[in-house]
């Protein structure tokens, strides 16, 4: 690892500005749970690093007037403890108990892990599912990002330089919406989803889709929405015609590669399969 200089800042307007001056040679550092794995290896040599742990109002975790908001340095384990989170949707708190392990958890950040953009994480899979909208944050003010065009391609986000993400927002899910997130691991507990599938779907009175979102993660260079999947299920009952359909067409709109979790091919018939068992929970 090479030499770096480090900077803890004790307000966001410091962070901004020391980051603003610099971003080309600035790293941000929240949890550090793969920032420092990549500095060790040498593959992030930053002139310096910017912590963050002292920003108090990053941790924030609130909701109002059913907004849903989770600052950028919340833990996943605060995360899925978090009263307002399993308010506002049970398979959003499993969803961040499911990452890695307890330790992992504990020091990882939501911020870190969406800025990361790793693809076969699991937080954003939900996230998207859920309309979520990341807020970054520079010198100049805002900016929100709808989270289906934070994640740019594998390990990049449209985050500028001098932004800083600051937390992301939840709509109010539409009334009666069911969501689940499903993770497919052929390992161990604590390992990358091979592939994940979150869905959330809201139905009328007489049983017709009014709403539908599925995202997908480890099927792509980034998590994805299955968009064309989504529109086939509107004003349908999700009977199995409608979700075996929905199914394959998500499976169809997936771009995974080979590696040791498995082959191109192999994700992509998962792909479907996942998306079929989650449709079928909610419907």
């Amino acid at each position: 690892m090479r030499p770096f200089e480090y900077v803890e800042p004790d307000t966001l307007e410091e962070a901004l500005e020391i980051l603003a001056g610099d971003p080309d040679d600035t790293v941000v550092m929240a949890g550090g749970t793969s920032l420092v794995i990549l500095m060790k290896q040498d593959l992030v040599r930053p002139a310096r690093v910017l912590g963050l742990r002292r920003i108090a109002q990053l941790r924030e975790i609130g909701a109002s007037s059913g907004t849903l908001a989770l600052g950028a340095l919340a833990t996943h384990g605060a995360l899925g403890r978090a009263e307002a989170v399993r308010r506002y949707a049970p398979a959003l708190a499993s969803t961040f108990a499911a990452v890695a392990t307890v330790r992992i958890r504990e020091q990882a950040t939501l911020g870190g892990n969406l800025a990361h953009a790793d693809p076969a994480q699991d937080p954003p899979v939900t996230l998207l599912a859920l309309d979520g909208v990341a807020v970054a944050g520079s010198r100049f003010g805002e900016r929100r990002i709808q989270l289906d065009g934070f994640f740019a391609d594998i390990f990049e986000t449209s985050l500028e330089p001098g932004e800083l993400l600051l937390r992301v927002e939840l709509p109010p899910p539409p009334a009666g919406a069911r969501a689940t997130y499903k993770k497919f691991l052929p390992a161990t507990f604590d390992d990358y989803a091979t592939v994940s599938v979150a869905a959330v779907v809201a139905t009328d009175d007489a049983a017709a889709c009014t709403h539908a979102r599925i995202a997908l993660g480890g099927a792509g260079p980034v998590p994805m929405r299955a968009h064309e999947a989504e529109r086939s299920l509107i004003g349908r009952r999700l009977d199995d015609a409608a979700i075996r359909e929905a199914a394959a067409l998500a499976a169809a709109a997936t771009d995974p590669i080979d590696d040791l979790r498995g082959s191109a091919e192999y994700k992509r018939a998962m792909a479907g399969v996942w998306t079929e068992r989650a449709l079928r929970e909610v419907a």
